[in-house]
């Protein structure tokens, strides 16, 4: 299907779901980004019906190609869905269709936030100090409300729970991942190896996001208005979640805010222990730092394999594999810190 023939399906698709009595799309265009899930912007004026009037959206669905990491259009919107009753900002989501017959892939599609997720801009410039230390504060309570979430949940039971433990759950999959990529890579196999003989303590799981970071959420005026990119949500320890925000990977250049290039660790436990009555041990934060790092190399791996070979070409993938010394630099130097302290 061409764009023009999207665009016509959706309408009609939007107008039956908003039982409205007739539909005009103001605007339609890909929105930039997401190299796992296409996502469009959709601007259609209801006539009538439960939304009349302006209704801006984002319409999710599957890219050409995907990795086995990523959830199902379908299990992700029933994320969100929780995330959505458990007080969590996120977009409101909407509707999910399953009939591949209505654009070629199932999708969702959800209110469309206001706002920049543009790591970049936010953290070279784009807060203020007072901005800055209200978000950080904001992504503290944000994981804390998800963090609530545990199991069982009935319309999450396609979610497995990790064995033995998350963090040696985690572990296997990484080195699974890591066998698949025909070079060797031997920074990423020690460090397997260094996270296998630190791991924690077996811990209650919750839900967690699995990729909470700058980038994934969105601000506008200084004021998170949604958390987006639900596809790698899991049963997790939720120090995964914290370790992953304050990777060295996701500060954007600003090292020295260790909370995604935006604020101080300070302010985010306090916030995050605010809320879950949890006292937030740095030392393990920094563990799954490091596990957060390992997981981001692979993932680049990945990426650059989907454009080598040929499955989905993509500039921006084969750009992904190229950050691999920089990841690898990062690991070697945060567990090089850690054994001085061990």
């Amino acid at each position: 299907m061409d764009l023009n023939d999207i665009t016509r399906a959706l309408a009609l698709y939007v107008r039956d779901q908003a039982n409205a009595e007739d539909i005009q799309v103001i605007e339609f265009c890909r929105l930039s980004g997401g190299a796992i899930q296409s996502n469009y912007a959709l601007t259609v004026h209801c006539i009538g019906g439960r939304h009349p009037g302006r209704l801006e959206l984002v319409v999710r669905s599957d890219s050409p190609s995907t990795i086995d990491a990523s959830l199902s259009r379908e299990q992700e919107f029933h994320v969100l869905n929780v995330a959505w009753e458990a007080g969590v900002t996120v977009p409101q989501p909407l509707w999910l269709c399953t009939d591949t017959g209505v654009i070629g892939n199932v999708f969702c599609v959800m209110a469309r936030v206001s706002g920049t997720a543009a790591g970049h801009k936010l953290v070279r410039g784009g807060l203020t100090p007072q901005q800055a230390q209200g978000l950080t504060h904001q992504l503290g309570i944000e994981l804390a409300r998800l963090h609530q979430v545990r199991p069982p949940v009935a319309c999450l039971g396609a979610l497995p729970l990790p064995k033995p433990s998350p963090a040696m759950a985690r572990i296997q999959q990484y080195r699974s991942a890591l066998d698949a990529i025909p070079e060797p890579h031997p920074v990423l196999e020690w460090s397997l190896n260094w996270l296998e003989g630190h791991a924690p303590p077996d811990t209650d799981v919750v839900l967690c996001h699995c990729d909470f970071r700058t980038g994934n959420y969105m601000v506008d005026d200084g004021r998170l208005t949604g958390i987006l990119d639900w596809e790698f949500a899991a049963w997790s320890d939720p120090y995964e979640d914290l370790g992953w925000l304050c990777s060295r990977s996701w500060r954007f250049g600003a090292s020295h805010k260790e909370v995604g290039g935006v604020g101080d660790k300070d302010d985010l436990f306090a916030a995050y222990a605010s809320v879950s009555g949890q006292t937030v041990d740095p030392a393990r934060v920094s563990y799954w730092e490091i596990m957060g790092m390992t997981r981001w190399a692979i993932i680049a791996l990945q990426q650059a394999q989907r454009h080598l070979s040929g499955e989905q070409s993509s500039l921006e993938l084969a750009l992904t594999g190229r950050l691999l010394p920089e990841i690898e630099f990062n690991i070697l130097t945060q567990i090089a810190q850690e054994s001085q302290n061990d």
